[in-house]
């Protein structure tokens, strides 16, 4: 079976990245939503963050707009 989700991939492993070093992250959606925290999985559709409350909320990939580290 084929997955379109490519390991090999440089977006991939970034967010991959992401959730090995729990860094903090700002998604910004489409809607113009903000959400911060840290990634905690993804696979080829979906991404989950989790907030300071440990509160998880469930993103399909195609409403993200950006993924950027909080500084």
């Amino acid at each position: 079976m084929i997955t379109d989700f490519d390991t090999s991939l440089p977006s991939i492993r970034q967010v991959q990245n992401l959730i090995k070093q729990t860094t903090p992250v700002e998604f910004k959606l489409l809607t113009g939503d903000v959400l911060t925290g840290t990634v905690l999985w993804q696979d080829a559709h979906c991404m989950c963050i989790a907030d300071e409350n440990s509160q998880q909320t469930t993103v399909w990939k195609q409403a993200i707009a950006y993924i950027k580290p909080k500084s």
